[in-house]
């Protein structure tokens, strides 16, 4: 039997390690008091499909995180492969990040981004702690795909691009998944 040794968390290590799972890229977006908001996040998930739930989450340490909690509607943009100098112009922190921006106000008023591979319209369903995050779960009113985009990824610290392969999932996603 192996004894084990207990040693102090690597936070740098563990966050390496959660980088070798590659994410899609996508900026969530709001309004709140007739400003817009937006973030770009790759910790996006789908939760339910009855109800339809999907789920996001901020850093607590965010300085718009008070007006994210006051949002009662949110979309999810996923990025398209060519959509790069978006999603690094939403990641800035404190940044005019809608300077420039062309936008459309969807049916719930959020803005919604030109381009995108899919875009999900929500309204604010729940939100739970989630350490050093916030979870935000919001039910998916209305969305759309545009399939023949391919995804921007972002894996190993960088971004990435899906290489096309001759093996498709007979069914996506999985039984198994629900």
């Amino acid at each position: 039997m192996t004894a084990v040794v207990e040693t102090a968390f690597d936070t740098r290590a563990f966050r390496q390690a959660l980088g070798q799972f590659p994410t899609g890229v996508c900026i969530v977006t709001a309004k709140v008091e007739g400003e817009p908001l937006g973030m770009t996040v790759s910790s996006f998930n789908s939760l339910s499909l009855a109800p339809p739930l999907i789920l996001f989450s901020i850093d607590r340490k965010a300085a718009s995180l008070p007006l994210w909690m006051k949002a009662e509607a949110y979309a999810v943009n996923v990025l398209a492969e060519n959509q790069k100098d978006l999603s690094n112009r939403f990641a800035r922190s404190l940044a005019n990040k809608w300077e420039a921006t062309s936008y459309s106000d969807g049916f719930m008023g959020v803005p919604l981004l030109p381009g995108v591979i899919a875009v999900f319209e929500c309204a604010a369903y729940a939100r739970h702690d989630g350490g050093d995050h916030m979870l935000f779960i919001a039910e998916v009113k209305r969305f759309r795909d545009h399939g023949d985009r391919q995804p921007l990824v972002f894996g190993k610290g960088r971004y990435a691009a899906l290489q096309p392969t001759e093996f498709a999932a007979p069914l996506w996603p999985l039984d198994i998944h629900y």
